[in-house]
């Protein structure tokens, strides 16, 4: 028959048993608490003086308190007795598994991560990623958001990103852009050449320094093409192409230089009756 007394021993006994234990756990989660903090903004500081993007800062901030924390709830377990190596493996295998489902964002999460630790490109900077031209609007964890040329919103996979070539063409400041003119064999050459130079240098948006370059490019099968590159910034880009190319057209047929274009010769033959 069980006693007050037996049962009073009985909690004494379970008491000092586990007790100790459970003051240990919680020690362990206070103080794990308070680590994940420390962690937290630790990360936070050192990522300041590195003049990280903000978005990486509170992604790696929160990955930092989040770890702490786990690693303090397997301690506590594991000083309550409970057999923590099988949850570790359970841990494991989730995120296996998990890691198989979501293949294709986690490789654009670490695309992103990278993206925002090495910087090939920054906010507004005028890029062409992925085949698209645009200035960057955004730059995610899973993915990077460009405006078009013609105003349009683009979403790129940050896996894409990094997995294809990065043009960036506001990092130098200035851009050279290459274009090519053709005139006839008939047509003066010297001439030609100091109308398009005389066209650049009336192109306010393009730069005296460095010069601009025009000089004959080839001796092609029909024309003589000239190659005429101008220094201009970024964000003339297009702009100065569209300008200089109506001038050309206009001062080529105002100072009597021929442009050469595809032509078909068709003669007719009468064949007499025989």
């Amino acid at each position: 028959m069980v006693t007050l007394e037996s049962l009073w021993d009985s909690l004494v006994q379970l008491a000092m048993t586990y007790g100790l234990k459970i003051i240990g756990a919680i020690i362990i989660l206070l103080v794990g608490r308070w680590l994940a903090k420390y962690a937290k903004r630790y990360t936070l500081r050192a990522l300041d003086k590195m003049a990280v993007d903000e978005a990486l800062k509170k992604f790696s901030g929160s990955l930092a308190y989040y770890g702490v924390i786990i690693i303090a709830i397997i301690g506590a377990l594991n000083t309550l007795g409970v057999a923590t190596a099988s949850i570790v493996a359970l841990l494991g295998a989730s995120a296996l598994a998990i890691g198989l489902a979501l293949e294709g964002a986690l490789s654009n999460l670490a695309a992103g991560v990278l993206l925002l630790f090495f910087r090939p490109f920054k906010i507004r900077d005028l890029v062409e990623i992925a085949g698209y031209w645009g200035h960057v609007e955004e730059i995610m964890i899973f993915s990077t958001i460009l405006v078009t040329l013609d105003n349009k919103l683009v979403t790129i996979p940050n896996a894409q990103v990094t997995g294809s070539p990065i043009v960036n063409y506001t990092e130098k400041g200035i851009v050279r852009r290459d274009m090519i003119f053709g005139i006839g064999y008939g047509d003066d050459i010297l001439k030609a050449k100091k109308v398009l130079e005389d066209i650049l240098n009336k192109e306010d948006r393009v730069l005296e320094d460095p010069a601009p370059i025009v000089a004959v490019k080839e001796l092609a099968e029909s024309s003589v093409n000239f190659a005429v590159q101008p220094f201009i910034e970024p964000e003339n880009y297009w702009p100065v192409y569209y300008a200089i190319t109506e001038q050309v057209k206009l001062r080529f047929d105002a100072e009597g230089i021929s442009i050469p274009f595809p032509q078909r010769d068709v003669h007719l033959m009468q064949v007499g009756n025989n």
